[in-house]
């Protein structure tokens, strides 16, 4: 989805960590080490983002939700992109960029459209960190029940541009087909579980998204 905003990938051809180690810039010994460090890294992330708009498949998403109450929106991107759209309660697996966090004392601040961060140290002193899940996290476990529980109850589920590696995300498909669910992939590419799918796209998500709900726009 984020791709196609023109949003650099993280994972994908070209992507953010084929130029950087994440072992500076994404994980919690490096920002123990240099906090500052880090949090410029990210503090790029959101300017980069906030360059890229929403695509019509972000629209058609939200015109989805706005429509019928009960649709859920499960991502792993952390660049805000669904809730610039309008979108609302928006699961998001891996956290955001646009959230900090204080974890001595459990605060979190947000701010969807400023590039730079407004501040850097909570009120306690502590280096506040990007609300976001980095390599050798866990993931949030009632993020991950959400998630789970949604796609479980689900009768359709649209897969759309993940790379169907990553777990928990990885097993979501076939959670969704045990419960009955019609399942869609949306990728240009070629997945591991792309033959799960009962409907496979090879478009990009908004000219595949505008063709299956046409009638929203």
């Amino acid at each position: 989805m984020s791709a196609e905003s023109g949003v650099p990938t993280y994972r994908g051809r070209g992507g953010i960590w084929h130029e950087y180690k994440w072992e500076n810039y994404a994980c919690q010994t490096a920002f123990i080490r240099n906090p500052a460090h880090v949090i410029d890294f990210h503090e790029l992330r959101r300017i980069e983002a906030l360059k890229c708009e929403p695509h019509v498949g972000h629209k058609i998403i939200t015109a989805l939700q706005t429509k019928y109450s009960n649709t859920s929106i499960v991502t792993q991107n952390i660049d805000g992109m669904h809730q610039r759209a309008g979108s609302q309660e928006v699961i998001e697996l891996h956290g955001s960029l646009w959230r900090m966090r204080c974890d001595k004392e459990g605060k979190l601040f947000e701010n969807l459209s400023q590039g730079k961060y407004a501040n850097r140290k909570c009120s306690c002193g502590e280096f506040l960190r990007p609300d976001i899940i980095w390599f050798e996290d866990q993931l949030n476990e009632s993020t991950v029940v959400n998630a789970t529980h949604v796609i479980s109850q689900c009768d359709l589920f649209i897969s759309i541009g993940t790379s169907g590696v990553v777990w928990p995300a990885a097993g979501f498909q076939q959670l969704a087909k045990k419960g009955g669910a019609h399942c869609i992939e949306i990728n240009p590419e070629k997945t591991e579980l792309s033959y799960l799918f009962d409907d496979v796209h090879r478009e990009p998500a908004g000219q595949v998204l505008s063709r299956l709900f046409d009638s929203l726009l």
